[in-house]
């Protein structure tokens, strides 16, 4: 290692024994890598959470409100593409490909793709690098997906832009887990997801006013999905002001940069604080190689085998409900038009289990709100199926959004703290690919469901997934709450 670089982290002067380090300690450079990258985030995890870090959360927020605006807006267009006559409600066969589980499946399979095949580009590239060109990706394939004609090219071309989007979905939970302090992370997740899912009521409003109309003669679900090519316009400024991960910096050994990187963001929170900051515990060096077989070694293979569950039938419940909404309403007697103004209405909550996240995020272990709020799903999707009173589906339709949105950015927070820096991006993609590939399935399962047992047998579906759920985190989940990330990794 050079001396340079421990000029460079000379400031705040710790080692791995609280002095100076040994003559012959230098020669490892492995160890010296490691040691330094844990020092790195000894210093980050340290930081008290001023304007500054917030600053950083809410950058990478506006990221994630773009995608999931793309994520979320199958199920509100659903109607229209119905109504033109481009895709069916239900397909005669199981795997249909002219219905609107063919949509939807298309999105989950390019989902797949970019989670477990190209989850390694941020480990390889940067979370920056990543975060920037993946957006562009799929802003480039919905504009391209807005001016089909058939179901072959709008399939086709959703899940193209799924595969941008998947990667997207990685990097950005991995990115504000490396940035923030960990007594802040669960609070980062929260409200990153509750910036997020403000598209959820954004692309619910506008669907209800454009999916019935033709604005200047073009179907109202292509300018759905034209507004949210916006992203890229914003996509650049975003880009500017994020720094490159001083956690991801270190572990690739450019520790100069990580420094750097990490002094400016200690020059800003310091000025901030209004005193000198307090002085960084130094957590355990992780070695981790980054590579694929690393995550069948302990402690990982547990953290994986039970992750892959929990994404598995997770998907089911929330995006069996999320992506149904519209289509569900319907086959319930209630008009295209009546069910759009519901679902937008229902839609309003999206962001408010998140916000609530604000206020309980680092106050309660995140495997036990994921298990209370599986438990809460049961129970109003149970009741949900039977139904009929405006008020009373509409209220345990909030309840349902609101119990997923709260599963939602508590797991986002969750996967990322259970594998280390030099592979977070790779683990995370790979167990959160296995949600991908419960998704294409779920929806043809729910399609068939829908036409052979009606709303009903799909509620009941849903309730059985997420009884699993509640199984495989709260049996098996780690706890995480206040934990250093390289401590919980050790």
């Amino acid at each position: 290692m050079k001396s340079s670089s421990h000029a460079a982290l000379a400031a705040p002067p710790i080692t791995r024994d609280g002095g100076a380090l040994a003559h012959d300690e230098a020669a490892d450079a492995p160890a010296d890598i490691a040691h330094d990258a844990a020092l790195i985030s000894a210093r980050l995890d340290r930081l008290p959470a001023t304007r500054s870090i917030w600053n950083l959360v809410a950058l990478l927020s506006l990221g994630l409100f773009f995608e999931l605006y793309d994520l979320m807006f199958s199920g509100y267009i659903a109607p229209g593409l119905v109504k033109s006559g481009m895709l069916s409600a239900t397909t005669p066969g199981l795997f249909g490909t002219s219905g609107v589980a063919s949509f939807i499946a298309a999105l989950f399979a390019g989902l797949f793709i970019g989670t477990a095949l190209c989850g390694f580009l941020a480990d390889r590239f940067g979370r920056r690098a990543i975060f920037t060109w993946s957006l562009l990706w799929y802003t480039a394939a919905n504009v391209v997906m807005a001016f089909q004609e058939t179901a072959f090219g709008l399939n086709l071309w959703r899940f193209i832009a799924g595969i941008g989007i998947g990667v997207e979905i990685v990097t950005i939970g991995t990115y504000i887990s490396e940035l923030v302090p960990r007594h802040v992370r669960g609070r980062a997740s929260a409200c990153s997801q509750a910036v997020g899912f403000c598209a959820v009521p954004v692309v619910a409003f506008l669907s209800y006013q454009l999916v019935p109309r033709a604005p200047f003669g073009v179907a109202g679900w292509r300018w759905v999905v034209l507004i949210g090519a916006a992203s890229a316009i914003a996509v650049w400024w975003i880009r500017r002001r994020l720094p490159e991960s001083p956690r991801w910096l270190a572990q690739q050994g450019r520790i100069e940069e990580a420094a750097h990187v990490m002094a400016r963001i200690e020059a800003r929170v310091e000025k901030e604080y209004g005193r000198p900051l307090p002085a960084p515990a130094m957590p355990a060096p992780v070695r981790a190689s980054g590579r694929f077989a690393d995550l069948l070694a302990a402690p990982y293979r547990g953290r994986v085998a039970m992750l892959i569950v929990f994404h598995v039938f997770q998907t089911m419940g929330y995006y069996g409900f999320a992506n149904w909404i519209p289509t569900l309403l319907v086959k319930q007697g209630i008009t295209v038009t009546t069910s759009l103004m519901y679902a937008s209405i229902i839609a309003i909550a999206a962001p408010l289990g998140p916000l609530a996240g604000l206020v309980i995020a680092d106050r309660f272990e995140r495997k036990t709100v994921i298990v209370c709020m599986a438990a809460v799903n049961v129970v109003c999707g149970l009741l949900f199926s039977q139904a009929r009173e405006t008020v009373l589906l509409v209220s345990l339709g909030v309840c349902l959004v609101l119990a997923g949105n709260i599963i939602s950015y508590s797991y986002h927070a969750y996967q990322a703290e259970l594998f280390p820096t030099s592979m977070r991006a790779r683990a995370v993609g790979f167990v959160y690919s296995w949600s991908r590939v419960s998704a294409v399935f779920s929806a043809f399962v729910i399609a068939a469901c829908l036409r052979h047992f009606g709303v009903n047998g799909v509620f009941v579906f849903i309730s059985g997934a997420m009884v699993v759920v509640m199984c495989a985190i709260g049996v098996f989940g780690p706890r995480t709450k206040g934990v250093a990330l390289e401590d919980i990794s050790g």
